[in-house]
């Protein structure tokens, strides 16, 4: 019985008669969950995957994680990980984790004379930032349950043109983006926010220009 394929797979490979095709792929390519040295130095050339979580009522979330060349560290044959870097404050892939640890990951290299992609299915933990990574929160680890390439036919090729001047590197503090500067975001930034600080005397200038305009109508 496939460990795979559930009946709603079953049922769509029936109807396009590719059941004994999905089955030669299972038994080819998802048989052993291993990381293997191709495997490796795809995922640590990558700076940039997406990250597929769901809560426990299965509602799903999709996400960019982006980074530098090699901010997914490949641990053992078996595991992986990454940093969790400052966002938006909604932490809802990773919340989805505390509450249901099962992730999937794709990797795509759109840049490469062959585009190509990897998947990583497994089960995710949240555990403290241990210094590997600096400015990050924290780091999910992920046990791999699947690992297996994924056909490439539709990746558009693309070209780097620039990477996001906002991921952390050692001794640079990075810029802080706009929109926590914006009234709606400034006053209820969190306390340990770099951008704090700075967005406090904005956001008072704005309330004062703001109670003085009320006051003149």
């Amino acid at each position: 019985m496939s460990g795979t394929y559930h009946e709603g797979s079953r049922r769509l490979q029936d109807r396009f008669d590719s059941r004994r095709l999905a089955d030669r792929l299972e038994e080819r390519f998802l048989t052993d969950a291993v990381i293997g040295p191709e495997d490796r130095a795809f995922i640590e050339r990558m700076d940039m995957f997406f990250l597929a979580t769901a809560d426990a009522e299965g509602r799903p979330q999709c996400s960019y994680k982006g980074g530098a060349p090699g901010f997914v560290q490949v641990l053992d044959e078996h595991t992986l990980r990454f940093p969790n870097y400052d966002g938006n404050g909604m932490f809802l892939s990773t919340g989805n984790v505390a509450v249901n640890p099962h992730v999937g990951m794709l990797f795509i290299d759109f840049v490469a004379a062959r585009p190509s992609r990897l998947r990583v299915n497994g089960i995710a933990s949240i555990e403290e930032n241990d210094g590997s990574y600096p400015g990050a929160q924290f780091i999910v680890r992920v046990r791999a349950s699947q690992v297996f390439p994924n056909c490439p036919r539709y990746i558009h090729r693309m070209q780097l043109v620039e990477r996001s001047r906002f991921v952390p590197e050692p001794g640079v503090e990075p810029p802080v983006p706009d929109w926590k500067r914006a009234e709606w975001a400034c006053d209820v930034l969190p306390a340990p926010d770099p951008a704090a600080p700075r967005c406090a005397p904005e956001a008072e200038m704005e309330h004062t220009r703001s109670r003085a305009h009320h006051n003149n109508d």
